[in-house]
């Protein structure tokens, strides 16, 4: 016992692991780490064997995780992460350079710290640049080559890193919700949640007036806090004082938000997938996954990459004004 205890992990292993979860199956697995099949399959038995549970299951004619198998995936991302910034900070030729960043201010409270911290601690010889603005216009800047990266809103396009609960807000201390005219705080006219919001209402009859347009999520949050309107946000986007309205309030379920990730292609590509790289892992950091859930992730599945956060319940309050 005290042998299973000591001996530690093989970081090859684990990279194998992760390559298969990623990729979907054990002959892709095998190209990305330049391994035979059977190789890789020696692996996995070997590292079954050093954990003490099966980590795989057949489904039909595909392998998921098992349970025990999905809680080591989110260990063994963390174990990769740390050696690679450990090697990194030991490096004298690292990555140099200028990286610029779009994101909407909605994430940016939420996600950058996580983002910025595990970056500029791997990659200390690169500058940051970071706006905050709508999707849509960091698309456009992303297009013409002014960003080089941006985390984007429900654009096909994009590589998908991300799916979160998209729910209607109110304030904790307020009934703006009880207004026989629901007054409303979206964003600008071309803002997707504002689209499905007013899809939503006018399909349950719903009487409301859009009475703060902004692309700011402060100052659509403070509309809110304020009592003065109802919004739509993503649950990382919820500040203490806010309350989750549902079904109980009159309010229908909304489509999930999805988060993904685009390049400009005339960028320093390097730098460009590495800080893309720190997106995804932050993000798992920062999430609760299916798999944590206990839910199985079929490696098939077109949305294999995404992390979904677990969904908040209605009426739940946020401690604070």
């Amino acid at each position: 016992m005290m042998a299973f205890m000591v001996a530690p992990l093989d970081l090859d292993q684990l990279r194998t692991f992760v390559a298969i979860t990623e990729t979907g199956s054990f002959t892709r697995a095998a190209e990305e780490v330049f391994r035979t099949q059977s190789a890789v399959s020696m692996q996995m038995r070997r590292l079954e064997e050093r954990i003490g549970k099966p980590l795989f299951e057949k489904d039909g004619r595909t392998n998921r995780l098992t349970t025990d198998g999905g809680r080591l995936l989110l260990y063994a991302r963390q174990m990769l992460r740390l050696n690679r910034e450990t090697l990194a900070a030991f490096d004298e030729e690292s990555l140099e350079g200028h990286i610029r960043i779009g994101m909407p201010d909605d994430y940016a409270d939420r996600f950058l710290p996580e983002i910025m911290t595990r970056f500029s601690r791997s990659n200390p010889r690169v500058e940051m640049s970071i706006i905050c603005e709508p999707t849509v216009n960091l698309i456009t800047q992303v297009q013409q080559g002014t960003l080089d990266v941006a985390l984007v809103t429900d654009h096909p396009p994009a590589e998908m890193v991300r799916r979160e609960p998209l729910l209607w807000v109110g304030s904790a201390n307020h009934e703006a919700h009880r207004r026989a005219i629901l007054p409303m705080a979206f964003g600008r006219p071309t803002c997707t949640w504002r689209q499905h919001g007013c899809k939503a209402l006018d399909r349950i009859g719903r009487d409301y007036r859009v009475m703060f347009t902004s692309y700011s999520a402060t100052a659509i949050a403070a509309a809110v806090l304020s009592g003065g309107a109802i919004t739509i946000m993503p649950e990382c986007s919820l500040r203490p004082g806010m309350r989750v309205l549902g079904d109980a309030d009159g309010f229908p379920q909304l489509p999930d938000c999805r988060i993904g990730i685009i390049r400009s292609p005339a960028t320093q590509m390097e730098i460009v997938d590495a800080f893309a790289r720190h997106i995804t892992e932050s993000l798992d950091n920062i999430s609760t996954s299916l798999l944590e859930n206990g839910e199985d992730v079929d490696f098939n599945s077109g949305m294999r990459h995404m992390r979904r956060a677990k969904r908040t319940r209605p009426d739940h309050i946020l401690p604070g004004w």
